[in-house]
């Protein structure tokens, strides 16, 4: 194994190109497939391969993120064409990246450092007993696919984290590229051996910790557009010193952005082309990949933006699961929705001016429609002055 300090040198070239911070900001909606024109023949599996990583989360209000994600980019988009992209056949797979996410295929060798990261782990918060492991590993060789409950069950009995020694032995299979994710039955993972489920030629290990970072680098960058030494690290969770080792080398062009007090890089290609083309207006999930970053979302957007779902329910400001609203390539608000029966319920709708107004209803009345509500209604805004507006619209 390569270790990644050992690698190339910080990269210290002066920056050759400065970009406005509204050329940053589109330079960013395009990469992330919101400006322009979507690549719709490409579909949820063009999504995947051009953001690079679908986080996957257990909320679910109007959808779960991953059928958010390509519904903000595609519009209504077939729940069952989601499905089939992520876990039908071999091409993608579920892997610990920004978060836990679905991930190209394609990228299954550049994962190897995690993987060899992860067998070397000095310790682990969850004991196993002798034999467990080697046992579930065996039960899936002779009966798999399986769930975790037909391992041997997934609990204890006890709270939800409280995993049962089959679970624990089968999620760091996973962690260890022996065992991948092949579908997904009420949200249990079915677990399947890797090496009946991902593609022969990409089933290795080979690559060394400096080449896994120089394609995930690249990665980030291409995904992100534009992006600081940050940025780019907290795309697939990279460390800081992990970036430096490759950045020299990865084919990202540093870069100055007015506004932006540390250095950047962005992809060739984001610097080809000015961005132009069709704005999308549509509602984010919270964790979509163009807001995971707080830091960088207000940098760009000068929105704060953060997901209040773990949040006490009394200190919470817009709500359990707001969704911020994207329209003219600008954050204009968010609304924090719920369903009851064919209503589509707005529970709290923050504008950040009148001219949200329009979008806003646009956009709750295309959600409404995408999961299958016949109407909108309107709890809470923020500036009660346009309450009566946005419900005339949504009408």
């Amino acid at each position: 194994m390569t270790n990644a300090a050992a690698g190339s040198a910080v990269d210290r070239r002066t920056p050759e190109v400065t970009l406005s911070a509204d050329e940053a900001r589109r330079i960013a909606l395009r990469a992330q497939g919101l400006l322009g024109a979507p690549d719709r023949r490409g579909g949820v599996r063009g999504v995947l391969r051009h953001l690079g990583a679908v986080q996957l989360d257990t909320i679910s209000v109007l959808a779960r993120s991953h059928e958010l994600i390509p519904y903000a980019r595609l519009g209504a988009v077939g729940r069952k064409a989601v499905e089939s992209a992520y876990w039908n056949g071999t091409h993608a797979f579920e892997y610990w990246s920004h978060a836990a996410c679905v991930l190209p295929i394609e990228e299954w060798p550049h994962f190897a450092f995690r993987r060899r990261a992860y067998r070397t782990r000095p310790h682990w918060h969850h004991e196993l007993p002798d034999g467990m492991y080697e046992t579930v590993v065996k039960q899936l060789r002779a009966e798999g696919p399986l769930t975790a409950t037909e391992l041997g069950g997934a609990k204890n009995g006890g709270p939800w984290w409280d995993w049962s020694a089959a679970k624990i032995a089968v999620e760091r299979a996973l962690m260890f590229g022996e065992v991948v994710c092949v579908e997904r039955r009420g949200w249990k993972r079915v677990y399947d051996l890797a090496e009946r489920a991902v593609p022969d030629a990409l089933l290795h290990d080979d690559l060394d910790d400096l080449e896994c970072l120089r394609r995930l680098v690249r990665l980030a960058g291409q995904s992100l557009g534009v992006g600081t030494r940050a940025d780019i690290a907290d795309y697939h969770r990279l460390k800081g010193e992990q970036v430096d080792a490759v950045i020299a080398d990865s084919g990202l062009v540093p870069v100055a952005v007015e506004g932006w007090d540390k250095p950047a890089w962005a992809h060739p290609e984001a610097l080809a082309d000015p961005p132009r083309g069709r704005h999308r207006t549509t509602l984010l999930s919270p964790f979509d990949s163009l807001i995971w970053d707080r830091a960088r979302t207000e940098r760009i957007f000068g929105f704060t933006h953060r997901l209040e779902a773990y949040v006490p329910k009394p200190k919470r400001i817009h709500g359990y699961f707001a969704m911020p609203l994207l329209s003219g390539g600008r954050l204009l608000g968010r609304v924090d929705p719920a369903r009851e029966g064919k209503t589509l319920v707005a529970r709290q709708v923050s504008l950040e001016s009148p001219k949200a107004v329009a979008p806003m209803a646009q956009a709750l009345r295309e959600a409404a429609e995408w999961v299958g509500c016949d109407s909108v209604r309107i709890e809470r805004v923020d500036h009660p002055e346009l309450a009566a507006p946005l419900t005339a619209a949504v009408a």
